[in-house]
């Protein structure tokens, strides 16, 4: 494990144990998803951040005029010290290591939901339903298009995948056929 992962990871806990006793877990998670989509909107905004030739200071001026008054307190104090630290860039592995911790810490999973067209809400409920049963936790679908799906879906929750795709029920319904000719 890298050195900035496990840095990534000690931000994170401490800005979870912030949110937590504040009751805004979520909140600040998605005021991290919005600050790391800022920082990912351009190729201006990341050859800024990661430019040798621009001070820890006058990086700081210019990102706190952006989002002061937008963010948390703890949000924006957190990226006053990634900034000030020189570690701004990992930021993305920060958001990751957040949601698991606050994820962990609520009893939600989060599912990555792949199909070939976006799901509405109704149909990210009825995933959310039917999966949370299964895993015995609240789940949280992130709907992401396949274009090489020929139809179905595939559910990624952790390190388990469901594939209800038509590919793969073929795929198993050719195994039976083969152990079935044995």
């Amino acid at each position: 494990m890298s050195r900035e992962s496990v840095a990534a990871k000690r931000y994170a806990k401490a800005l979870y144990e912030i949110a937590a006793g504040e009751n805004r877990t979520l909140e600040v998670e998605e005021e991290l998803k919005a600050l790391v989509g800022a920082f990912r909107s351009g190729a201006e905004v990341s050859h800024f951040i990661s430019s040798p030739n621009i001070t820890e200071s006058q990086k700081w001026e210019v990102i706190s005029q952006a989002i002061e008054g937008k963010l948390s307190k703890s949000v924006v104090s957190l990226a006053k010290l990634l900034v000030e630290r020189g570690r701004i860039g990992i930021l993305p592995e920060l958001l990751d290591a957040y949601i698991k911790i606050s994820s962990d810490a609520l009893g939600i999973a989060n599912a990555v939901v792949l199909t070939t067209y976006p799901l509405n809400e109704e149909e990210k409920g009825q995933v959310a339903a039917e999966f949370g049963a299964l895993v015995g936790k609240k789940i949280r679908v992130e709907n992401e298009i396949d274009k090489s799906l020929l139809g179905g879906m595939k559910v990624r929750i952790g390190d388990t995948l469901y594939d209800g795709s038509l590919a793969g029920k073929l795929e198993r319904l050719e195994k039976s056929f083969r152990r079935q000719a044995l």
